[in-house]
Formats: structure tokens, C-alpha cells, sequence
């Protein structure tokens, strides 16, 4: 009788506690997904900026900002109006080395998704502002005696919390 009473006291005991694991672990598995919606990263993420690093031949830096500002200005302030883009910067300095660029291209989105289907959005303003296919490329041609793009990166801003 004493061992049926201390067996039954037993089973109560770990039904119990495996009662109360049970209510833990659900309790761990609700915390584990609030937590998991909340970033741990130690900063928000922001605009995503595409930097193009640009290399004028010597004596040309002025010749290229002309053309930037005929078609780099012109296309961007469009992108911006429609909404395609959120800004435009261009940034100068002198190259650290012979093979470091002298210009920064930056033009800024919103997030990453504004790059979907980008090119279907862009296409038209560069018709509308620049012209067709062949009236780009010889300006393209053009821009190739003036300068050297060195590199393109795309980066997302971010804000430290």
C-alpha cells in the first residue's frame, strides 16, 4: 500500500512537472517568436543608395559635369518627380591614387524593392530625356573619351540605434 501511495504520488509529481514543461515551453515558444519579429541588429535599415565610382581623365572633369548635367541631372530629376527615386547626389574630391576615382554617382531609393522591375520604369525617361536606343549609346560612346567608371556598388543606409 505504501508503494502504490508513493508510485501514485510520484506520477502526480511528474505529470505535474511535465505539465508545467509543457506550459514553459510554450510560454520559451510565444517569447522566442516576439523575439524573433524584433530585430536584434544594432541599427534600422533605410534608403539603399547605388554609387557609381567615376574616374575623369585628366583635364576633363568639367567636360564630364557638362554631360552630367544634361543627362545625369535631367533623367534623375525626372526619376525623382515620378517618384522612382527618393534623391540624386553627385560628389567630387581628388583621387587618393592614379587608379582611384574623382566623382561619386549616388542616386537613392527608397528600400531594395524599388529595384524591382527598375529597368521598365527607367527605360522611358532615358527615351523621353535623352533619346532612343542609338542617341544613348553614342552618348555612352562619347562619355568613354572623358572618363572611366571604376565601379558600381549598391549600399543601404543605415541609422545606428
Amino acid at each position: 500500500m505504501k508503494f502504490t501511495k508513493t508510485f501514485s504520488a510520484a506520477i502526480i509529481i511528474a505529470a505535474t512537472a511535465g505539465a508545467v514543461s509543457i506550459c514553459s515551453a510554450q510560454n520559451s515558444a510565444s517569447a522566442a517568436v516576439t523575439t524573433a519579429s524584433q530585430s536584434t541588429a544594432p541599427y534600422t535599415e533605410g534608403a539603399v543608395w547605388q554609387i557609381t565610382m567615376v574616374k575623369t581623365k585628366s583635364g576633363m572633369g568639367d567636360d564630364y559635369l557638362k554631360a552630367l548635367a544634361k543627362i545625369f541631372k535631367s533623367t534623375n530629376d525626372e526619376a525623382k518627380k515620378q517618384g522612382i527615386i527618393t534623391d540624386y547626389k553627385i560628389l567630387i574630391g581628388d583621387a587618393a591614387t592614379q587608379q582611384d576615382y574623382d566623382m561619386l554617382l549616388m542616386i537613392q531609393y527608397p528600400n531594395m524593392a524599388a529595384l524591382d522591375g527598375l529597368r521598365d520604369k527607367i527605360d522611358p525617361i532615358g527615351a523621353k530625356m535623352i533619346g532612343n536606343d542609338d542617341q544613348q549609346r553614342q552618348l555612352a560612346v562619347k562619355r568613354l573619351e572623358i572618363r572611366e567608371i571604376m565601379g558600381d556598388k549598391t549600399m543601404r543606409e543605415i541609422t545606428l540605434k
